[in-house]
């Protein structure tokens, strides 16, 4: 027999010795993050991890660090598959080091609009980038024996209502743009998971959708992989089950348990149902090595070679910086420049990575000031103002703080010691601490010494909290959430301030005690989540702005580092709008006017406004970096590392330009009016507005010529990639069935070795208005030395040129003329050729 075979012979051993209760309680979390293990059948506790730009494990707190990666977007925007792989294997090593057998990623939902809070952990507005990058991502992850599950399927675009809202999305917009980056991660890397959305499409909520989970996910493309609700997503037993929902998480409260037993002895729920569920839980735990008698999908002799965490999130940041401006030529800054003026809360402080599920405690943090200051070595003259603080929270107290952990009567169950003043648990305690005898947290430090004055204190959290300063109570009182939304407490929660005055050598002792409810937690399980923030005193917003003008005139080259905040861009909320917060745009303006060569560095996950962009000598965008931020900004400034990335969504210029804009429902629906025309589909459509930068857009340190086109029809099946990705065949279809073969020839054209994107649309011939004007097709990552001529070879699906028809229920192959056109960007297309798509 082969290994597939074994392992599923294994699996109906399994589940033919189970009796109902037994299947049923494999569907649904024994606690926050696992599901039970059951002696009788060999298996074992199968563990869940967020993921998707580290991974997290069972304990969410600092003093099990985890290696934070670039958010998602930076991976789209490397436009290069075999990276993405290779940052899945990273996951899956973190994962097992983390002891868990399933990660909660990728996101592929798509940026449907800018405003879309939680675009950071997504990647792209395009399906066929999103979808390549994703299926590279979860092969990665399975190649290291560890599961994956794409999310939110599906149509999971934005953050407002998202545990109720119906998004009304006409079917063939919904299958050419929202499921098809899942469908090609489907077909082409067969992931072990899938994660169901929160929110209803045209109807049904997710975790119960009959037509889009059985019909098309398994009948349609085959997945015969595990649909697990988002967490506290499954809300009733017999629609999730007849739905499709294989397991409702967390536990041990559940939709599942003893009212699905009661469902399927009701007659309300068929037997042969929850069979199909609990096979395919079981056929998960036998691919990840917990069911006895099953082969693991990867034996522990396959597994990958090591990798360095710290090396590849150095390398995948670098190589996701998108050089949108290089005035003159002047990045690289070489030689370096002898007086260097830095500037920017961000450049002291990177934001790293989006909050909510993205979010991890890192091993360690190097900031754009520290790797600067570290490249450039001791000889070199760097000076550092703030500029302009955005931040409207407090950032975490920084120093060692204690926690302990108390019951009614004060007696202490354990203590924790926190690099900051930052408590985040869920799920479990430190120490073993049991959630039901915790009654308050204790929370001692010391605020260090520093400039006299007055600084700040403040609570962040929901619940009840007393805070004491050398012991005066500055603060015992309730801070309620913020919203509807259950997760409120950690992802958005309210905070208060407090005043503190020190002299210049003075410290004081802090205790912030914070008592849970009955109740504590999110959804029935254990949550304990508050920060204690800190300020020191500083000069008036004027005077920090003046400071980093004076300092910027004075230099050489001033390097100023502007980005969003974690209330701007967070899992739980949509953005307001795309300016950056506070006095940023006016702290560039006033930079550049003072320096010509001012290089401003974009720390955002997603678009942001940037009025400043044609005054300013370059504009690099980092994105949320992972945790060596600083080093790969080195690497990239300095010229020792190409910036490689290309933009994954365009960027508008102003927000009314934004062809869609509305995140908010109405009377609980979200209407997509825009059907296929989102990103730059639609922008290619408007006429006296332009994008500040389109889909794509990005260059180099050198420069590049397109030389040639071909193109080459085949009517081949698209097996090879598929084989690379998964290691065996699937049976074709327009998603994988090629449709031409081309070619385009470049040189690189400059002085220095390059890497080039190139990217290939096939665009229609106008007649029908509902398709968009161009497409991505294909694209490919090239490299060549000065002089050099380079060779991209990409596969065009048939898909490229099909559409979906609602009244047959089918994809149409669009035939005649269409026009292969290769390029750089959505907008800046070197070449085309004819290709005719004949009758079948």
């Amino acid at each position: 027999m082969t290994p597939d075979a074994r392992r599923e012979a294994a699996v109906e051993t399994a589940l033919a010795r189970l009796d109902l209760p037994g299947k049923v309680a494999l569907l649904a979390g024994a606690d926050m993050w696992s599901l039970p293990a059951d002696e009788r059948i060999g298996l074992g506790r199968l563990v869940w991890s967020d993921g998707p730009a580290g991974v997290r494990g069972e304990r969410w707190t600092p003093d099990d660090p985890s290696v934070a990666l670039p958010s998602p977007t930076a991976l789209a925007a490397t436009w290069d598959p075999e990276l993405a792989r290779r940052a899945g294997r990273l996951l899956a090593q973190e994962a097992r080091r983390k002891g868990a057998h399933v990660v909660l990623a990728p996101t592929v939902n798509l940026h449907r609009s800018p405003r879309g809070g939680r675009h950071f952990e997504c990647y792209s507005e395009d399906p066929v980038l999103t979808g390549e990058i994703g299926a590279a991502l979860v092969a990665g992850v399975q190649e290291g024996g560890v599961g994956t599950t794409p999310k939110h399927f599906v149509a999971n675009d934005s953050e407002t209502e998202r545990y109720t809202v119906d998004v009304r999305v006409d079917e063939r917009a919904l299958r050419e743009l929202y499921l098809a980056p899942f469908e090609t991660i489907v077909r082409k890397a067969r992931p072990w998971g899938l994660m169901a959305a929160y929110n209803g499409v045209n109807g049904p909520s997710m975790s119960e959708h009959q037509e889009l989970n059985n019909r098309v996910l398994r009948e349609e493309w085959g997945f015969d992989g595990v649909l697990v609700s988002d967490w506290t997503g499954a809300r009733d037993t017999v629609r999730a089950a007849l739905g499709g929902l294989d397991v409702a998480m967390p536990g041990p409260a559940t939709v599942y348990g003893e009212h699905l037993v009661r469902a399927v002895r009701e007659g309300l729920v068929p037997g042969s149902v929850v069979d199909g569920l609990a096979r395919r839980v079981l056929r998960l735990a036998a691919r990840v090595g917990l069911l006895a008698g099953a082969p693991a999908a990867v034996p522990a002799e396959q597994l990958p070679a090591p990798v360095d965490g710290e090396a590849l999130v150095r390398e995948l940041a670098a190589r996701s910086f998108v050089l949108l401006r290089n005035q003159g030529g002047i990045l690289p800054l070489a030689p370096a420049p002898a007086r260097l003026a830095v500037i920017g809360a961000a450049a002291a402080e990177a934001r790293i990575g989006g909050g909510g599920s993205a979010q991890v405690f890192p091993t360690r943090v190097v900031s754009p000031l520290d790797g600067l200051r570290a490249a450039l070595g001791p000889g070199a003259e760097l000076v550092y103002e703030l500029g302009s603080d955005p931040r409207t929270h407090l950032s975490p107290l920084a120093a060692d703080c204690t926690a302990e952990l108390l019951d009614a009567d004060g007696t202490a169950l354990g203590t924790a010691v926190l690099p900051e003043g930052e408590v985040r648990w869920l799920g479990t305690l430190p120490g073993g601490v049991a959630f039901g005898g915790l009654s308050r947290v204790r929370v001692t430090t010391t605020v260090p010494a520093g400039p006299a004055g007055r600084h700040q204190l403040s609570v962040r959290g929901v619940g009840r909290f007393r805070l004491e300063a050398d012991g005066a109570v500055l603060f015992d009182d309730v801070l309620l959430p913020v919203g509807e939304d259950p997760a409120a407490a950690f992802l958005n929660p309210p905070e208060r301030r407090f005043d503190l005055e020190l002299t210049d050598t003075g410290t004081a002792e802090v205790t912030l005690t914070h008592f849970l409810p009955e109740a504590a937690g999110f959804a029935g399980f254990g949550l304990v989540s508050f920060t204690l923030g800190h300020a020191a005193p500083t000069a008036s917003a004027e005077e920090l702005i003046e400071r980093a003008v004076a300092a910027a005139r004075a230099a050489e080259v001033a390097v100023v580092v502007v980005g969003t905040t974690e209330e701007v861009e967070s899992e739980g909320v949509d953005r307001a709008g795309l300016r950056l917060p506070g006095r940023q745009d006016e702290l560039v303006a006033r930079v550049a006017a003072a320096n010509p060569r001012t290089v401003v560095v974009v720390n955002s996950g997603a678009p942001v406004l940037m009025p400043w962009r044609e005054s300013v000598a370059a504009v690099l965008l980092a994105w949320f970096p992972g945790q060596q931020a600083g080093e790969a900004l080195a690497d990239v400034l300095l010229g020792t590392v190409e910036p490689g990335g290309r933009l994954p969504t365009t960027w508008p210029a102003e927000e009314a330009d934004s062809p869609v804009w509305e995140v908010s429902p109405t009377d609980g629906r979200l209407d997509y009016s825009e059907g296929l025309f989102i990103g730059y589909r639609a922008w290619q459509r408007r006429s006296g507005a332009a994008p500040a930068y389109w889909f794509g857009s990005g260059t180099g340190y050198t420069d590049w010529s397109y030389e040639g086109l071909e193109a080459r029809l085949t009517g081949e099946a698209r097996q090879s990639e598929e084989a690379r990705l998964t290691g065996e065949a699937r049976p074709t279809d327009g998603s994988a069935e090629a449709l031409a073969e081309v070619t385009v020839r470049v040189r690189n054209t400059g002085a220095r070795p390059g890497r080039e994107v190139v990217q290939v649309y096939v665009a229609t011939d106008g007649s029908d208005r509902s398709r968009p004007d161009r497409q991505l097709a294909g694209f490919a990552v090239v490299e060549a030395g000065p002089g050099e001529q380079a060779t991209a070879r990409i596969t065009l699906p048939l898909r490229a040129v099909q559409s979906w028809d609602p009244a047959a229920q089918t994809w149409r192959t669009n035939t005649g003329v269409h026009t292969v056109e290769a390029g750089r960007s959505a907008g800046d297309r070197r070449l085309a050729l004819a290709l005719v798509v004949p009758q079948d």
